[in-house]
């Protein structure tokens, strides 16, 4: 559920406002080819100039192009778990597999926004919810608004300084091994279900090294790209990468808040400057 996006005062789940999304777009005369992975971007590869962006054996040409890709889960790397994903291990919420968890134990791995808003909802159903962190707790990195209502949840309880390190069962998920990093303890215990959001990590893999990324794989742009890139001692504009007609907006820019709302709002803000390169 996203529950601080302006206008919809109860949230909206995130399917919900990207279908709403999408079907506004296409209202206005967007296209969209679903199903399609870009493989490459070429600059400049087009015979008027124009890039060319890489589909496998298909490519499409803009005289503008705007990176919007977001990020990915991470992955916890735990093998007997990582074969058990879809039997009680979730990356993400997996809001459908609510009831599954009824009056069981689950684990939510995380200390994000997203893996809190994630233990609110699973303990409407779940027996009780704990949310395992290898930080000192919350504080750092999950909105006070949500922390008051985990502190005052009684069927969730946060363990600092544990990592999950093995786990198992027969065909599902039914048991978790947790560390203790500051003990170095092991514990086992009951799990019917482990969600991780584990954070993100960009998807942009694919792009030349022409358009500058910051030491993690996030795009510049602005003051943040290479002085080298600048024109005229001037760095692009806020948005613009180090290709001229080649912007980026949302999570995967290098300094954005990773917040829907502030990422809709990135993606207006190219508008124009898509205007002015054109012209």
């Amino acid at each position: 559920m996203i529950r601080n996006y302006l206008g919809f005062p109860r949230g909206i789940s995130g399917m919900r406002l990207a279908l709403r999304a999408r079907t506004q777009a296409v209202r206005f005369g967007a296209r969209f080819l679903a199903g399609q992975e870009v493989t490459g971007l070429s600059i400049g590869g087009g015979p008027d100039g124009s890039h060319v962006v890489q589909l496998g054996d298909d490519t499409v040409r803009g005289r503008a192009i705007l990176i919007a890709t977001g990020v990915d889960y991470r992955r916890l790397d735990v093998e007997p778990l990582e074969a058990l994903v879809g039997r009680g291990v979730n990356y993400g919420a997996a809001a459908s597999t609510s009831r599954e968890v009824k009056h069981k134990d689950v684990f939510v791995v995380g200390g994000g926004n997203s893996a809190g808003q994630a233990a609110v909802h699973l303990s409407r159903f779940a027996r009780h919810v704990t949310i395992v962190v290898r930080r000192d707790g919350l504080a750092e990195t999950m909105s006070n608004y949500l922390i008051r209502e985990i502190e005052g949840n009684p069927r969730i309880s946060v363990r600092p300084h544990t990592i999950v390190t093995d786990g198992g069962g027969e065909g599902h998920l039914e048991w978790l091994s947790l560390r203790d990093t500051e003990a170095g303890v092991d514990e086992r215990v009951e799990a019917a279900g482990l969600y991780l959001l584990l954070g993100a990590q960009p998807t942009c893999h694919w792009l030349p090294p022409e358009v500058a990324r910051d030491d993690l794989g996030f795009v510049l742009s602005g003051a943040d790209t290479p002085w080298q890139s600048w024109q005229g001692g001037r760095p692009p504009a806020p948005y613009a990468t180090t290709v001229p007609g080649v912007f980026v907006a949302g999570d995967i820019r290098c300094g954005s808040m990773k917040r829907v709302a502030s990422a809709s709002g990135e993606g207006a803000a190219v508008v124009p400057l898509v205007h002015q390169h054109l012209a």
